[in-house]
């Protein structure tokens, strides 16, 4: 089957199977940082933002949201022009092996879209469906309280 699909902006016809997860059309698609980690949703590495929400894709029929709009971490910035949100995971140092890098950047994404003053705690539930082995989380929350920061201070 095909569906129309816009993805980071840009309209894009995918074909995929009937059972095909939304993972998977998007990787076959050429959208590979979206990474494919658990297959469970546990890990977060395929988190992307689905019409303003933050969703794990290996947990998404692609079948059931045909026609809608799908952001990924490349469709937040470029190598260039990067993203406040990308630009705070490099300078707060937040990525080594960098497999969960997109799923983070996707959750804060998601998380101050709608609320640019985040506490700790409110930082900690957003991430909560993020799993990271290398970091130990405290670079990753700094980015996010950076990346907060420098959203609010330039828009």
């Amino acid at each position: 089957m095909e569906g129309r699909f816009v993805i980071n902006g840009v309209e894009k016809v995918l074909s995929f199977e009937p059972d095909a997860t939304l993972l998977q059309v998007l990787r076959d698609g050429g959208f590979t940082e979206v990474k494919r980690g658990c297959d469970t949703g546990e890990c977060g590495a395929c988190a992307v933002v689905l019409n303003g929400d933050l969703v794990t894709s290996c947990k998404v029929y692609a079948a059931s949201v045909v026609g809608s709009e799908i952001l990924t971490a490349k469709g937040l910035g470029t190598v260039q022009n990067p993203h406040p949100i990308q630009q705070a995971f490099v300078d707060a140092g937040a990525i080594q092996c960098g497999f969960c890098t997109p799923g983070m950047v996707m959750a804060t994404y998601a998380l101050l879209s709608k609320n640019p003053y985040p506490t700790d705690d409110e930082i900690k539930r957003a991430l909560d469906g993020n799993k990271c082995r290398c970091t130990g989380y405290v670079k990753i929350f700094d980015a996010v309280r950076l990346a907060a920061e420098r959203m609010r201070d330039h828009g």
